[in-house]
This record gives C-alpha cells, sequence and structure tokens, in this order.
C-alpha cells in the first residue's frame, strides 16, 4: 500500500489496503475463482500465451524412431487500464481505530471500485475500460421465447467443451435469476425445477444487474484472465475539503482481463 500526502499519522491503518482488497476479491466477479484467473503482474503488458496447436504424437515401433514437432504458440498482450474511486469521510471517522470504523471506510472505497470492475468485465466500455465478455466473438446459444427449462444451458456446456474448456460458472441478470428459481418440473406443479437456485448444470450462479436481461453468459476460468498490475494505492489528502474538516481519500487499481479462448464462453440470449 503507498499512502501519499497523509496530513497527519494515524489516519489510515497500514491494514486498511488489506480490507479493501478483500472486499474486493469477494465482489468483484473478474476477482472470482469460479470464473476467472488472475495473475500479478508489474509490467505494463501482460502476454498470455496461447497454444494455437499442440505438439503432434504419433504411433511408433519398438526401438522407432520419433518425429519431432513444436506447438504452434501465439500471444494475448493484456494491458491494465487504471480504474479509481474517491471517497469523503470526516476527521472523526478517518481518526477512529475501530474495526468497525476502519470496515465503513473500506467498503465505501471497495464499492467504487468493484462497480467500475464489474461493469467493464461484463461489457464492452468505451476505453481507456478494458474490453469485457460483451466486446468477444463467443459461442452463442439462442432461446426463441423466454426460459422454460435449462436445457440451453446444458447446450452451453456442450459448446465449451466441444471447443476444448469447461463452463465454471453463470453469471445472470437478477431478474433472469429469478426465472430461473422459480422454474417448475411442470404445468400445475409447485415443485422447482431447480434444487439450488444459485446453482445450474452442478455450476454457480452469480447475479449482477450489469448483465443485460435475456442474457447469460457461461464462463470457463481457465480462459478468463484477470491481470492485476501492482498493488492497490491508496492516497489521502485533507486539502481539497479543508473547510469543511473532511479527508478525501482516493484509491486506484490497474486491472485488465483477457480471454484466450472465447469460443469456450457462452452467450445465452432468450426473450420472454
Amino acid at each position: 500500500m503507498t499512502l501519499l500526502e497523509a496530513a497527519a499519522t494515524g489516519i489510515l491503518p497500514q491494514d486498511y489496503s488489506d480490507l479493501v482488497i478483500k472486499a474486493i476479491a469477494t465482489e468483484a466477479l473478474p476477482f472470482n475463482p469460479a470464473l476467472a484467473t488472475l495473475v500479478a503482474t508489474n509490467s505494463a503488458t501482460f502476454n498470455i500465451p496461447i497454444v494455437d496447436e499442440d505438439a503432434a504424437a504419433s504411433w511408433v515401433t519398438e526401438g522407432g524412431e520419433i518425429n519431432p514437432d513444436d506447438p504452434v504458440i501465439s500471444e494475448l498482450p493484456v494491458m491494465p487500464a487504471k480504474v479509481a474511486g474517491l471517497t469523503i469521510i470526516s476527521r472523526e471517522l478517518a481518526m477512529d481505530s475501530s474495526p468497525d470504523a476502519q470496515q465503513i471506510v473500506a467498503d465505501g472505497l471497495a464499492r467504487s471500485i468493484v462497480r467500475q470492475v464489474n461493469a467493464a468485465w461484463l461489457g464492452d466500455l468505451a476505453a481507456p475500460a478494458p474490453k469485457g465478455l460483451a466486446s468477444l466473438s463467443t459461442s452463442a446459444v439462442f432461446v426463441q421465447g423466454g426460459l422454460v427449462n435449462l436445457d440451453p444451458f446444458a447446450a452451453a456446456v456442450s459448446n465449451a467443451e466441444n471447443a476444448g474448456g469447461t463452463i465454471t460458472g453463470w453469471v445472470l441478470n437478477p431478474g433472469d435469476a429469478l426465472t430461473v428459481a422459480t422454474l417448475k418440473t411442470g404445468s400445475g406443479s409447485n415443485q422447482p425445477l431447480t434444487g439450488s437456485p444459485r446453482v445450474i448444470q452442478d455450476r454457480p450462479v452469480f447475479v449482477n444487474a450489469n448483465v443485460p436481461q435475456g442474457t447469460a453468459w457461461g464462463v470457463a476460468a481457465a480462459t478468463a484472465i484477470t491481470v492485476l498490475r501492482e498493488d492497490l494505492e491508496l492516497a489521502i489528502s485533507r486539502d481539497a475539503y479543508f473547510s469543511s474538516d473532511r479527508i478525501a481519500i482516493r484509491s486506484t487499481a490497474r486491472i485488465g482481463f483477457g480471454f484466450p479462448k472465447p469460443l469456450v464462453i457462452n452467450q445465452i440470449t432468450f426473450n420472454a
């Protein structure tokens, strides 16, 4: 953690950075191991290796020569972009050393970053935000009409397996998650179609309002790479809000996304 412009000692304990990082790791979708693989770097660009073609193997006779072969490897460069959040708190709260007060400040810092990180990871935002799922040419499952069963999710699992990967988690809009939770086994039945509404095809379901209603994402953690450059940085200043005796706390992080095998990822589209 880096503290800049601290006007007095003890404004923030050193463990604030850990509190913020923990909150981001819990709430930000691309930090969840069921949806993405997190890597850290100190470089401006992180190159994800992609094996386009494996080295060939063949059957040989006993004692026969084995023909050598090289894999075909390419790289996907990821350049982390800066996301920043600004929280304004009272001097009294900043000086409070109680765990509850610390958590309030940390949660506020984390929320401002998490909202932007989730929106970027799920969407196709303009630069300088990194490109997310909505920018990819993924495998697609189209459903005519609304969801009446879970067959589209089974189709997405099959698509991912055909592309050489495995879906490890789903992301749905809150309204669509409710639809899944209230599906019944048959007409006139009150028995839920799924025993756990937050599990589909034995894979966990995550809910986020940044997913457009009528869309569901099937994501493979092995091919959704989140690149974190350096540590979270905290900067503190009393100057901007001197007259109101408040303190500004700025949090910044540098994050990028890479999807080396986009066809493993599935976009399910349906309309009511």
